[in-house]
């Protein structure tokens, strides 16, 4: 029988793969996050918890002959802004430059051309390296890892930034902080629909056009004034307490499926609302979102209240009760320490699930796919 999403949850990656960790000098990773600490908590952190957790894991091997994966430590998105935004300009010459490094002193990288190799690129749209859809569907994903596999936060069905083979993971969310704000599990949901967030960027689409592709506008437009939406851009103190006494939690998602309100409803046991045509959520081979959200087309946005309000009872508690279960709730989280089933967990199920590799992936003698001289000619600067 097949496994649905969601059985598969549980599942211990150890034993089932081994992964080498290529040591590469400071300046790609420890002395990048030196630099500007406040890379530890923002929500692409994932790719500098993955390499603090793969050092001490059990799936460790230091010996590359036996290895099935390999894995290279890059901390693309720790340029910060003063604001804590990830600049990803020097990202696809930091990234070029980590590869020619293990290229030249492994033998492993060249046998493949990276075809065994993961990398993880969390910044919005991937390993295409910008945070403007239009310039990173120009620019497209690096040329150098169009073999590799790809663990990034950016999920959207036949999109440039999207390879088949990638591993969607959810953003980084602090668990410690969500954990102390946890509220008793019979508090009443006394809060129909919420939502606590922007709904315009005034700064870049004050139309709102643009940003979340027009959803979160539109869910303001048409549900302000609206006494069963609580949504605000206020964002108050008992942000977290009110998710967990609120029914549904908007997900106005767009172009954007990184956010970490959809992380924040799962914890807190919110249905969430998931707005977002096309969407490729974290771990969809694994968590069952048919089940625990629901799903809204962005034209449909209007009639959000008639969707939400004609959801029967019996589904509601459905929902609920496979929200409650703490493998649903652990599978979103990078905790330090690592734990059974947790985030980390599930990308190395996801590559367990990969493997074994296809004997085509290996390249004869002298056979050459990728184009080191391919992409745009600032890339091809050192770095």
């Amino acid at each position: 029988m097949l496994c649905s999403a969601g059985d598969v949850l549980e599942d211990d990656p150890v034993g089932r793969l081994k992964v080498f960790v290529y040591e590469l000098p400071s300046k790609y990773n420890k002395k990048i996050l030196q630099k500007d600490p406040r890379c530890l908590t923002h929500m692409f952190a994932a790719e500098i918890y993955m390499h603090r957790f793969l050092l001490s894991s059990p799936v460790r091997t230091l010996n590359p002959e036996e290895a099935d994966w390999f894995y290279t430590p890059v901390y693309t998105t720790c340029d910060l802004t003063p604001n804590g935004l990830p600049l990803p300009f020097k990202s696809p010459r930091m990234m070029r430059s980590a590869i020619q490094l293990i290229s030249s002193n492994w033998p492993y990288w060249n046998r493949t051309e990276g075809a065994d190799h993961f990398f993880v690129v969390p910044h919005d749209f991937g390993a295409c390296f910008h945070y403007q859809e239009e310039k990173a569907i120009e620019r497209g994903i690096l040329p150098l890892l169009q073999r590799a596999t790809l663990v990034q936060t950016f999920g959207q069905q036949n999109h440039v930034c999207l390879k088949e083979s990638s591993i969607t993971i959810p953003p980084y969310a602090p668990p410690q902080k969500m954990q102390a704000h946890l509220i008793p599990e019979r508090t009443p949901r006394s809060i129909f629909v919420y939502f606590r967030g922007l709904f315009y960027d005034v700064g870049n689409d004050p139309e709102g056009g643009y940003y979340a592709r027009g959803a979160r506008a539109a869910v303001w437009e048409n549900f302000k004034d609206n006494p069963l939406f609580d949504i605000s851009t206020e964002h108050p103190t008992t942000y977290y307490e009110d998710m967990q006494r609120a029914v549904f939690c908007l997900c106005p998602l767009g172009w954007a499926p990184w956010s970490p309100r959809l992380v924040e409803a799962v914890i807190f046991g919110c249905i969430p609302v998931i707005i977002a045509d096309d969407i490729v959520l974290p771990f969809a081979d694994a968590i069952p979102w048919e089940e625990i959200g629901v799903f809204v087309a962005e034209k449909d946005v209007p009639n959000l209240d008639t969707i939400l309000t004609s959801i029967p009872s019996d589904l509601i508690l459905r929902k609920q009760r496979l929200l409650a279960n703490p493998s649903m709730k652990q599978a979103m989280l990078f905790p330090q320490p690592a734990q059974p089933g947790d985030a980390f967990h599930q990308v190395l199920n996801g590559l367990a699930r990969k493997l074994p590799h296809d004997k085509s992936i290996y390249l004869k003698s002298g056979e050459k796919i990728l184009n080191w001289t391919a992409g745009p000619v600032g890339d091809l600067k050192p770095w």
